[in-house]
């Protein structure tokens, strides 16, 4: 594969010089013998459970690795991938599950909900049925063939280290340097007649992963660092590969290179002008990371962008093709089916990703597969080519033609968002719910500090969003909204009221907002504006159903005492009544009482002369919160 295409120069002990020129048998070899004589370093003990692994020794890598975390539990992301990935394979996905809740903390959460996701994917079957027909080539040779790529209509460029004059032998696999191949593509997906492009410049390194650009004229492809003839190292004695533009014509440039860092299967998208590739910059995520920079007719116009957590994960990450704003890669993360995969991601307009789904065992195997390239071939099927060093081919990394009725990868629901307050501010832990159309549970999560929640499951019709906070108003998506809403993948914005905007303090007391009104003298009538009153107060009641409140009704002071008591307990029966005429729930409104002229608010009392606005000032209809605290 491309990523043992970079290599070192002579430094260290034997075993690490045979590790880091990926000759992992050897390193074994070394290893044990220095092991012999005096303890290990950390580092070595890390590269000989990686060794073992590389040399699908998984037992011993798994006991090694098991070793090393029981004295230092800090492994670095992408061992601890390579362990865990050596644990599915000898004790299955359980264990290896267990050892991740370990490290949980100190995991993206992309990356934890990337693997529930796959986990529940490959547990259950949950891909779509469809009709892979996969065929290994016969252009395929002894050595290593991959990285295949489209080629105008009627071609197939890949990469192969097969023998061939002016190519010196890679001593780190003892095969030749790698080279670029075409073939002619046949009516049935055959590959024949694969000649080197004469057209490149010629180089005794290597020359791999191609990608050609139709848009462009332009071939993509890396090539070993090397000046005049000679490869270069950097300070700690590694070569690398750089990328490179070429074309018929002639033209040829190097477009990305750095004496530490290799890059790895460019993928130029017409469309966003974006050159995508591999590589394992230092502050990646794990091995190899893929990045993208902007081009402007192929001329880099900016920095890499990682494609973040989503994407990219403690692991080793290649190989990128897009069809129809689906990201499809390979990945080696540990819960796949082994080895690398080949998975499809949704992207989205605001740079976002949906999780990546493994195309599963229709495509993938318990080996590598990657490099995938895909296009549509007759009535609604699909035909591609990918690498795989699977059981029963040819060498080591072999090519496969595939055909399928329909566009591989499991179809998701993205639903994601915010939750915010009357003022705009971010809700956190507010629960979002999504449920089937029978309102069965499908997915629940909690919004983030500032509001943003995001949850994906496998596609479903009929979907309702619920979302809602204790002290809050809730809010739902249902029906024919819901469809529209959350079927589009936009971001969503939920607002959801706090009780506080729905009630005030007033005498010590907790009642519901509202402007005051009055009843007709001796009238239990309720005027228009006492209803437009009454229908924001049931509003309220409904939106927060865990509200109790007290009706109060209370009289001024003319009028006998008794008549104002039965006079004001019937405006507040008038108003419970209206109340749950409008929705309201009976258990809303546990009290209705009147209370007559029993409290006077201010000295208009029996006998006393007040103006009519005084005499209002008593006349009240307060709704009393019983449970605001």
């Amino acid at each position: 594969m491309a990523a043992a295409l970079s290599g070192y120069g002579q430094k260290g002990s034997k075993g690490d010089q045979r590790f880091f020129e990926y000759d992992y048998k050897g390193a074994i070899q070394q290893y044990e013998l220095e092991r012999n004589k005096a303890p290990l370093t950390y580092q070595q003990g890390l590269n000989l459970s990686e060794a073992y692994f590389k040399t699908r020794n998984y037992q011993k890598a798994a006991d090694q690795y098991l070793a090393i975390f029981k004295l230092d539990s800090t492994l670095s992301n992408r061992h601890f991938n390579i362990m865990l990935q050596a644990l599915s394979r000898t004790s299955g996905p359980d264990r290896a599950r267990a050892f991740l809740s370990t490290r949980s903390d100190a995991l993206t959460d992309e990356l934890m909900e990337n693997a529930s996701f796959n986990y529940e994917l490959l547990e259950e079957n949950l891909a779509p049925t469809l009709a892979y027909r996969v065929s290994a080539l016969g252009i395929n040779s002894a050595q290593d063939d991959y990285a295949p790529a489209f080629y105008e209509t009627d071609r197939l460029l890949f990469s192969s280290t097969r023998p061939q004059a002016g190519k010196e032998t890679y001593l780190p696999t003892g095969q030749s340097y790698t080279d670029l191949y075409v073939g002619r593509i046949g009516g049935d997906g055959s590959v024949s007649q694969a000649a080197t492009l004469p057209w490149l410049p010629e180089t005794k390194f290597h020359e791999a992963t191609p990608f050609y650009s139709e848009a462009l004229k332009s071939l993509f492809f890396v090539s070993s660092n090397a000046e005049e003839g000679l490869l270069t190292f950097d300070e700690t004695g590694k070569n690398t590969l750089a990328l490179a533009q070429a074309a018929a014509d002639g033209t040829y440039r190097l477009l990305l290179r750095d004496p530490s860092t290799s890059f790895y299967y460019p993928y130029y998208d017409p469309k966003s002008e974006r050159l995508y590739f591999a590589a394992d910059f230092q502050q990646g995520y794990g091995g190899t990371d893929i990045y993208y920079v902007i081009t402007n007719q192929g001329q880099i116009m900016s920095a890499p962008t990682n494609l973040g957590p989503r994407i990219n994960t403690p692991g080793n990450e290649i190989a990128p093709f897009i069809l129809d704003g689906s990201l499809y890669f390979a990945s080696d993360v540990f819960y796949g089916l082994g080895g690398m995969d080949t998975y499809k991601s949704q992207s989205y307009e605001d740079g976002t990703f949906s999780i990546p789904a493994n195309l599963g065992p229709g495509l993938n195997s318990e080996a590598d597969d990657f490099g995938l390239v895909i296009r549509p071939a007759g009535e609604e099927g699909f035909e591609g080519y990918l690498a795989s060093n699977r059981s029963g081919g040819s060498g080591g990394d072999d090519l496969y033609h595939f055909t399928v009725n329909g566009l591989p990868g499991l179809k998701t629901l993205v639903v994601r968002g915010y939750v915010l307050n009357t003022t705009a501010y971010g809700i956190e832990k507010a629960r979002v719910r999504l449920t089937d159309a029978r309102d069965s549970l499908l997915k629940e999560t909690y919004s983030r500090e500032d509001g943003s929640f995001r949850m994906e499951i496998p596609w479903h019709e009929g979907v309702q969003l619920y979302i809602d906070k204790e002290r809050f108003t809730s809010a739902t998506l249902t029906g024919a909204e819901a469809q529209e809403s959350l079927l589009a993948g936009e971001p969503l914005r939920i607002d959801l009221t706090p009780v506080e905007d729905v009630v005030q303090q007033l005498r010590g007391r907790t009642v519901l907002k509202g402007e005051k009104y009055y009843f007709d003298k001796g009238s239990t009538r309720l005027a228009p504006e006492a209803t437009a009153v009454l229908d924001e107060a049931a509003r309220y009641l409904i939106q927060f159903p865990w509200l109790r409140i007290r009706i109060e009704a209370h009289t001024d002071s003319r009028g006998s005492t008794a008549t104002n008591a039965t006079l004001s307990q019937q405006r507040a029966d008038v108003i419970r009544d209206y109340l749950l005429s409008k929705g309201v729930s009976p258990e809303s409104i546990p009290e209705a009482v009147g209370l007559g002229e029993s409290e006077i608010i201010n000295h208009c009392t029996d006998g006393v002369y007040c103006l009519e606005v005084l005499h209002k000032q008593n006349e009240r209809y307060p709704l009393v919160v019983l449970n605001y605290e």
